[in-house]
């Protein structure tokens, strides 16, 4: 009998593209600070699994929990949010 368990996802947007079948997917969220009671910032990184090379950095993209790939992966990318427009690329870039 088999477990269906419900996977996490995440939203990110890639910020490297250059390994291979790999992408680094940065994922941001708001955390209240617990002295000031502020909203700040948290980026964490994750590197997602991408078979067959078709997510560009910039690109929005949605990641899912999944077996361990190899040392550091353990998401795979699942969809495309939104792609990267070109004027987004030019200011990675600079």
């Amino acid at each position: 009998m088999e477990k269906t368990t419900q996977k996490r996802t995440l939203k990110g947007i890639i910020v490297s593209d250059k390994m291979t079948k790999t992408r680094v997917v940065a994922v941001s969220r708001l955390q209240k600070h617990k002295k000031y009671h502020k909203y700040h910032n948290m980026t964490k990184k994750y590197k997602a699994h991408d078979e067959k090379e078709e997510y560009a950095v910039g690109d929005t993209v949605m990641i899912e929990e999944t077996r361990p790939i190899s040392k550091d992966k353990r998401w795979k990318i699942v969809k495309l949010v939104k792609k990267a427009t070109l004027k987004e690329k030019e200011e990675k870039e600079a």
